[in-house]
């Protein structure tokens, strides 16, 4: 018998937070960021729900290799790059666009002979302070990107560090325009955060990442539901065990929760090594046979606790959700300290997940 725990990643949630994403840049197209594995939901699961994008945005040449293996003919865009000189035989071969931010990017395409023209998206750094060209070098690199045979369109980039949070867009988005002021090409600026709560920024290209996996920038404090984004994942799993534990008594390791009066437990196959947050406190929301209760007591490896008081109805068995519908994954980050990005990318291998 399988271990009781799956991942469940729903096609149309994806194809419907696509479109919130179409609704929001009506007049940009989009790239559907699936780094990171999609991340966490699988490459393979989330392509179907995703394929009406206009692009795909990831980090690895695998990845790139495994989208056109599905099918894809569209663009496919290197969101970091390429590393090394051999690297771009593959975008080459398969047609990729590429990130270029560095000078030793624009070295190795100068001493690189291609067989097609490469479109690159020339990447300023704006005040992220990550990758890209500094503001006052951007004319520079990109003149010397146009003088490479094999470059054909050029696209200007940036990211953007603060488009979730009170700092805004605004210092970025001036740096980006008096380094771009005179320097020709469409623009690529906004992630998630940018698609969502920043329209003067849209440019010609977005580029949403966690949203299209019903999961908000804000976090809680502007909701997934709110944005009318819908979970891309459920986790779920069972009881696999019932205690009647007496008023003083103690759960898991540690002893770290102690009842005040007596209280029925219910065990989940569920823990830290099936990537569930071992810091999540106890009080951290959980659904029980669709039910809102709480974890109790430390995240084991293989297990976590729940009480079971608000469910009377629940046996061995029951159907315990982690996160997804009903339970927003944003909940569970935060009662753990922590973003709906990291659970989702943080799934285990050892967990079973299928698209449906």
């Amino acid at each position: 018998m399988p271990r009781p725990i799956k991942a469940s990643i729903h096609t149309a949630a994806l194809a419907h937070n696509l479109d919130v994403a179409r609704r929001r840049a009506p007049n940009a197209k989009v790239w559907a960021v699936i780094k990171a594995n999609a991340y966490g939901h699988g490459i393979e699961n989330a392509y179907p729900g995703l394929r009406d994008a206009d692009g795909f945005g990831l980090l690895d040449l695998d990845e790139a290799v495994r989208v056109r293996e599905l099918g894809w003919a569209g663009p496919i865009l290197l969101l970091e790059g390429f590393f090394k000189p051999e690297d771009l035989a593959i975008v080459d071969k398969y047609g990729l666009t590429t990130t270029v931010h560095s000078d030793d990017q624009l070295r190795m395409l100068e001493t690189t002979r291609l067989t097609k023209p490469l479109n690159i998206q020339l990447k300023m750094n704006s005040g992220m302070n990550r990758l890209g060209f500094a503001p006052e070098r951007f004319r520079t690199a990109w003149e010397r990107a146009r003088a490479i045979a094999g470059v054909s369109q050029i696209v200007l980039m940036t990211h953007f560090s603060d488009a979730d949070g009170e700092r805004g867009i605004q210092y970025q988005m001036e740096t980006f325009e008096r380094g771009a002021s005179d320097v020709p090409g469409e623009r690529s600026l906004c992630n998630s955060a940018g698609t969502l709560f920043h329209s003067g920024a849209h440019g010609a290209w977005v580029r949403p990442g966690i949203m299209l996996y019903g999961s908000s920038p804000k976090g809680l404090e502007v909701t997934a539901a709110e944005l009318d984004l819908q979970p891309a994942m459920t986790l779920e799993a069972e009881l696999i065990g019932i205690q009647d534990v007496p008023a003083g008594g103690s759960v898991g390791y540690g002893s770290t929760f102690v009842t005040d009066t007596p209280m029925r437990v219910g065990t989940v196959a569920c823990g830290y090594a099936d990537g569930y947050p071992r810091v999540a406190p106890s009080g951290t929301p959980i659904l029980v046979d669709g039910v809102r209760t709480r974890t109790i007591g430390r995240v084991s490896m293989d297990m976590l606790s729940v009480d079971l008081t608000p469910v009377p109805q629940a046996r061995v068995g029951t159907s315990v959700t982690l996160w997804g519908r009903g339970l927003c994954i944003d909940e569970v980050a935060a009662s753990a300290g922590t973003l709906g990005y990291e659970l989702m990318c943080a799934l285990a291998r050892r967990v079973p997940v299928h698209a449906i």
